[in-house]
C-alpha cells in the first residue's frame, strides 16, 4: 500500500498568538499531503483531470482528533494513506507525529468528481477507475519530504 511521509516545519504564520498551530492549518497540511500521496502513486492532478475527465477530488467530510499540540519551530511528520476505497469515494487517513508520538489523527472523505452533462454544469460523483485504485496497492511507497 502506498503511504507518503512528509516532514512539515511549523512556521510562525501557522500559529495562533500563543505559538501553537491554529487548527485550520492542520487541514491545510492534510490537503497538501493528499495531493502528495496521489503524486507518489504517479497520479498528478493535471494529468488525472485530462486522462479521466474529472474536475477534482473534492472533500465532502473531514474530522480530526487532536491529541497533542504542535508549536512554532517544531518539525512534525505526516503519514498519509488511503484507508478505504468505495465505488465513487475514498477515505484518506493522516497521522501527524511529533517524534514517535501521535499528535493528530485525521480522516478525509473525498469524491471522484466529474462535471454533470446536464445544463446545470454541476459536479457529480463518478466511479473511480480500478487502475487508479491499483496504483495505491503498490508494495514500495515513495516518500516526499
Amino acid at each position: 500500500m502506498v503511504t507518503n511521509r512528509r516532514e512539515i516545519h511549523i512556521e510562525w504564520g501557522d500559529c495562533d498568538p500563543a505559538g501553537f498551530v491554529y487548527f485550520p492549518r492542520y487541514f491545510e497540511y492534510f490537503d497538501s499531503c493528499t495531493n502528495w500521496l496521489f503524486e507518489c502513486a504517479g497520479l498528478h492532478k493535471p494529468e488525472m483531470m485530462k486522462t479521466y475527465g474529472i474536475v477534482g477530488i473534492p472533500l465532502v467530510d473531514a474530522r480530526a482528533q487532536f491529541l497533542l499540540s504542535s508549536a512554532f519551530g517544531e518539525t512534525v511528520v505526516v503519514e498519509t494513506c488511503i484507508k478505504e476505497w468505495g465505488r465513487t469515494s475514498f477515505t484518506v487517513q493522516h497521522r501527524l507525529y511529533k517524534g514517535d508520538v501521535l499528535a493528530v489523527e485525521a480522516f478525509e472523505k473525498r469524491v471522484w468528481a466529474v462535471r454533470s452533462e446536464d445544463i446545470s454544469k454541476r459536479i457529480k460523483s463518478h466511479p473511480i477507475p480500478q487502475e487508479v485504485k491499483d496504483r495505491f496497492m503498490a508494495e514500495s511507497p515513495k516518500q516526499q519530504a
